[in-house]
């Protein structure tokens, strides 16, 4: 019987050895390197040296080395499966941040006085922005959002005063004003002012057909005081016909609550005065993009203007007979901005007594008995609050990298010293020209009727520069550096200089060449119209981002 049991299960084992599903099995186990095969000899665990290791269960399940149906196999592939979703998962939800961050726009952050940009692999120039300053941002003020009236509330009129770009930001504000009440505009009048002395008309400087003819779907303009009204003189004298004593940056809410009555009580009132007389944090967003759609797209100089501007920019590029770059040098050194300052400038004693005479007659009550105008004045240019001189603005040039052979475009009024203290900015730089220079006197003579004419030029041919330098503040720089930005010219530099980096250089006569250099170049590193969010209590002139520009 024993015999008998014996040969029956040598049997069984034969026959289960000689089964196919059985053969198969064994060749994919000899076959396969990550499988463990019986011991040759040489190791006491019975596996060759290169195979003494072995996968994991739930790997060997989907990998289809071992049944998954086993008991072992079952709850570690369940384990495997779960983490694998759980991963998928992860990478699902951090795909979009992570796409963010690589595809985010090129902004500058604030933070207290400093600047900090992006980091890019390009390398620094003379003359050019990042690359990528230029290509994340786009115009976008034309998107109207507003949906106009059907019924007037009244008519406004108003007075802009002051200079060219000063009357430019009146108009903007204008039309935003007129929007906020639904009100009627009637053509602004550009005042003449003191300084100026000018008598321009609004239509001898804009294109007055295209300003009415682009704003007609956001306010209703129209060129003259209605003919019904008869006491036309009453909106330039009468009290009854003017709204006074309107707080400077004043809201949206206070036009509503304290102006739109009267303007619907008695149809037409004049506001004056009227310079900044609107804010910028206490309106809507839609009404700062509207004040950017009139001063980007609605306001345009009229073609001679721009054409001539044109001829200007092109004859800088080809002074050297081949195309080359400019810089645009805006100047703020006359006689009233020095006087104005109250800063305190090298010259002879005759000078500055002349000067301190002047203060006295132009600004009896700042000037007092003049006792104290001088620690003021120091105290002013360790700050940087005074305008630079030729000579300063000519040494951070030079300490920026820029030579001799630099074309550059000089944009001022009649320079307080005249020759004597443009020498030595002449003498750093040689190539330095004015539109007088530029032009003949026949194409110079019908632009010298109004002064206004020759501001738009010089407007003009600093927004096309390639590098634009403002010296001093003011609503010219402002305006140029902000259009720049808009539309679409991150890529070209305008430059702010630091004014108090100069008091520091003049102060310390022992401060090398090679350290005062560093500190230019690291200090305007980020001076130069990169992209940077419009900062509460920050006029959108000179930096519309955040209101009027959309990513790229």
């Amino acid at each position: 019987m024993a015999e008998l049991r014996y040969a029956t299960a040598a049997a069984a084992a034969t026959r289960a050895s000689s089964s196919p599903s059985k053969r198969d099995a064994d060749a994919a186990s000899a076959s396969s390197p990550l499988v463990a095969s019986p011991r040759v000899g040489g190791s006491k665990d019975g596996l060759r040296p290169h195979q003494r290791w072995s996968l994991p269960p739930p790997v060997r399940s989907l990998l289809a080395l071992e049944d998954p149906r086993s008991p072992a196999a079952s709850t570690s592939y369940r384990i495997l499966v779960a983490a694998f979703a759980c991963f998928a998962l992860a990478a699902l939800f951090s795909a979009p941040s992570v796409w963010s961050r690589f595809n985010a726009p090129y902004l500058c952050r604030k933070e207290g006085i400093r600047l900090h940009c992006p980091r890019v692999s390009e390398r620094d120039s003379l003359w050019e922005n990042p690359h990528a300053a230029a290509t994340s941002w786009k115009p976008c003020a034309e998107r109207r959002n507003l949906v106009p009236e059907n019924e007037t509330s009244g008519f406004i009129f108003i007075h802009a005063e002051g200079g060219l770009n000063q009357q430019r930001i009146a108009i903007c504000n204008a039309v935003a004003i007129a929007k906020i009440m639904n009100a009627t505009l009637i053509l602004p009048v550009l005042k003449q002012d003191q300084i100026w002395k000018d008598q321009t008309k609004f239509e001898d400087i804009f294109d007055v057909d295209h300003f009415i003819n682009y704003l007609k779907d956001d306010v209703r303009i129209v060129r003259d005081i209605p003919d019904w009204f008869t006491e036309k003189d009453e909106l330039f004298t009468s009290i009854k016909r003017t709204v006074k004593n309107i707080p400077k940056y004043a809201s949206a809410q206070f036009y509503i609550d304290n102006v739109l009555p009267r303007i619907r009580e008695k149809k037409i009132m004049s506001i004056k005065p009227f310079v900044d007389r609107l804010g910028y944090d206490n309106v809507p967003m839609e009404i700062n993009r509207l004040r950017c759609r009139v001063n980007y797209h609605a306001l345009k100089f009229l073609p001679h203007i721009e054409e001539m501007a044109d001829k200007l920019a092109t004859r800088m590029r080809n002074r050297t007979g081949n195309l080359n770059p400019y810089m645009a040098l805006h100047l703020r050194f006359e006689k009233g901005m020095v006087g104005l300052s109250f800063c305190d400038f090298a010259g002879t004693r005759e000078e500055k007594a002349m000067m301190a005479t002047y203060r006295k007659q132009q600004w009896p009550r700042r000037y007092k008995n003049g006792s104290h105008l001088w620690p003021l004045a120091l105290e002013k240019r360790k700050e940087g609050r005074c305008p630079l001189e030729p000579g300063e603005i000519g040494i951070i040039l030079r300490a920026m990298g820029h030579t001799k052979e630099t074309q550059i475009y000089v944009a001022s009024g009649q320079v307080y010293g005249g020759n004597t203290r443009m020498a030595p900015l002449r003498n750093m730089f040689p190539n330095l020209v004015s539109k007088e220079d530029l032009a003949s006197k026949e194409e110079m003579k019908p632009f010298k009727k109004h002064v206004t004419s020759l501001a738009a030029l010089d407007f003009l041919v600093c927004l096309k520069s390639d590098v634009f330098v403002m010296t001093h503040g003011g609503n010219f720089a402002k305006l140029i550096i902000g259009y720049r930005r808009y539309m679409g010219r991150h890529r070209l530099k305008s430059i702010k200089p630091d004014k108090g980096l100069m008091s520091k250089f003049f102060g310390d006569p022992y401060m090398p060449w090679a350290t005062f250099v560093e500190d230019v170049m690291i200090t305007h590193q980020t001076r130069t119209g990169l992209p940077e969010p419009t900062f509460p209590h920050y006029d959108l002139w000179e930096n519309p981002l955040t209101p009027c520009m959309c990513r790229a």
